[in-house]
């Protein structure tokens, strides 16, 4: 029987790329976003695979509709083998004392609470089946911080900190749970923080070879596929020309 996973933030960068790869495996999906239309496409994408596909359109940041979508999910899509917390995003790039509380919002609402909401609808069913996998994406941000990082760095190691929170929480119960930290990766980020700037968000990634969605995806799915008795519980990936945060190598 094929398993189930659910992926939040499916319709670009590393939760599309996610969901590619898993339907490639034989997984059946549950795919949500904000996008519908993108929602639909991958659907389609995905369905020529011969996996089941569900999509939900709903924003993570609001906890009625969290309910509503996942509480009510259909019976036979309640069976949730692995949770892709994926959806999260950057806002904004300056010092705390120039802050937009707009963009700080945003990033706690999505990052933290949206991460909280979504788990907490789907993890009592891994507790009631004693199996399942909970997998968290975080971000190099959430080991360190860098200069004008600051409310981005701080949902991020709160992400860290709820990861290790939850494996304690689900050990009893043979649910793993896992937190994968990519460094820099090209995928739509640095355009949603710089606010669709899109000159200033290739600037990012010019010279040196960057991180791509298809990265972590691998990685996902390697941690998805350890036996049975194997938790990863903390990955950090970074491309070869970063060595932290704020430090890389270019040419």
């Amino acid at each position: 029987m094929s398993k189930l996973a659910l992926i939040t933030g499916a319709t670009s960068g590393i939760g599309h790329a996610t969901a590619l790869l898993l339907a490639g495996k034989g997984t059946d999906l549950i795919i949500t976003g904000r996008r519908e239309e993108r929602l639909l496409s991958l659907k389609k994408e995905l369905e020529k695979e011969g996996v089941r596909v569900l999509t939900l359109c709903f924003d993570v940041r609001d906890e009625t509709e969290v309910k509503e979508k996942l509480g009510k999910l259909p019976e036979e899509w309640r069976k949730v083998d692995v949770l892709v917390n994926n959806a999260g995003l950057a806002a904004g790039l300056g010092a705390v004392q120039d802050g937009d509380t707009d963009d700080w919002n945003r990033m706690i609402d999505t990052n933290v609470k949206g991460l909280l909401y979504v788990t907490r609808a789907i993890a009592p069913g891994m507790v009631e089946r004693h199996s399942g996998h909970i997998i968290n994406i975080g971000s190099i941000a959430g080991k360190e911080v860098y200069p004008n990082g600051n409310v981005y760095c701080a949902t991020k190691h709160a992400v860290d900190a709820l990861t290790q929170g939850m494996r304690i929480d689900m050990l009893p119960h043979n649910i793993k749970v896992t937190q994968i930290c990519p460094g820099a990766v090209e995928t739509e980020f640095s355009l949603v923080r710089f606010h669709g700037d899109k000159q200033r968000s290739d600037k990012v990634y010019e010279g040196y070879e960057n991180l791509v969605a298809e990265d972590i995806a691998e990685c996902i799915w390697f941690v998805v596929s350890r036996p049975p008795h194997v938790n990863i519980n903390d990955m950090v990936v970074m491309p070869v020309a970063q060595a932290s945060a704020a430090i890389f190598h270019k040419q």
